[in-house]
């Protein structure tokens, strides 16, 4: 019989799209569609159970439950307002910080105090997409398993490591230069495309409102430079002109 929206497994699902406190314990998200199911289900991430609506198929390949919603369930239960036919409960994966103490061509981006859904997911799929070895979630970080993140990231989630709640001198601590991003020129900063970003760098990324504070203790303050009259790029666009900035420097 398809699950009523008071079913106990529907609340639950319920909880997993809106409260960042229940995936934290849990240890789950939800991915939301088909496409986003498939590219876990590819990245090998544990599929728990799906959510399929009235006349929709659930995703095959993914070894798990599969539940089907009575009309007007999934309306009611999924992030967006035009909700896909098919979501699922996704285990989070675990990954360990230590693997990033060596390789002499890795880096990273350090999201900190990010709060725009939109804009965490842009730089999670920019980040992959140009090669870094993992994404840095400082304190205050919007949740990265948030549907809207998890959206926003087109799968990127799925493939480059995550780590939340990592302060700078961590990041630092494990062999990086810390690189941040500014929209104002300051007595040591650098061009981003004359800055030396070929070895251990993390691209250190500051809230969209408030940037980086001019006393955060990095090794070099990034800039770039602008033609138009605009103060400042939307901190996802920064992300991605920096990211493959730093690709093409590791590739030379």
């Amino acid at each position: 019989m398809p699950l009523a929206f008071t079913s106990n497994r529907v609340q639950r699902l319920r909880r997993l799209v809106n409260d960042k406190s229940e995936r934290a314990k849990e240890k789950a998200f939800v991915a939301e569609g088909a496409t986003l199911i498939d590219e876990a289900i590819r990245a090998g991430w544990k599929i728990e159970s799906q959510f399929v609506a009235p006349g929709a198929v659930a995703c095959s390949g993914a070894g798990s439950a599969v539940n089907d919603l009575a009309a007007g369930v999934m309306e009611r239960v999924a992030s967006t307002t035009s909700p896909q036919p098919v979501i699922a409960i996704v285990l989070k994966r675990e990954h360990e910080i230590d693997e990033l103490k060596s390789g002499e061509k890795d880096w990273v981006v350090v999201a900190d105090k990010i709060s725009d859904p939109g804009n965490l997911g842009t730089i999670l799929r920019s980040a992959e997409a140009a090669g870094a070895r993992a994404v840095f979630l400082t304190g205050g970080t919007v949740d990265a398993f948030s549907p809207k993140v998890v959206r926003a990231s087109a799968g990127a989630i799925f493939n480059i490591p995550v780590f939340e709640s990592v302060s700078l001198e961590e990041v630092g601590e494990l062999g990086f230069k810390l690189c941040g991003s500014s929209s104002h020129q300051l007595e040591n900063s650098v061009d981003f495309t004359n800055a030396d970003l070929a070895g251990r760098v993390a691209i250190v990324l500051g809230n969209e409102a408030h940037g980086l504070p001019m006393n955060t203790k990095l090794d070099c303050w990034l800039t770039i430079p602008h033609a138009g009259r605009g103060e400042s790029l939307n901190v996802a666009m920064a992300a991605t002109l920096l990211c493959f900035e730093v690709k093409r420097q590791h590739s030379n």
